[in-house]
């Protein structure tokens, strides 16, 4: 019980923490990227479309 609150398994933890965060952050950038220029892309189809 009392390892739980040691020094190196909270570096641990954190560590862990802050690689799960980095990853998802990728991630997330990584789709709003996408959703972005899908967006640009459908956006200057319809303008060519419609004129």
């Amino acid at each position: 019980m009392a390892d739980k609150d040691t020094p190196r398994n909270k570096a641990k933890t954190e560590a862990s923490r802050e690689d799960r965060l980095k990853a998802a952050l990728k991630a997330n950038l990584g789709r709003r990227k996408a959703q972005a220029k899908a967006r640009t892309v459908q956006s200057d189809g319809n303008e060519e479309g419609e004129g």
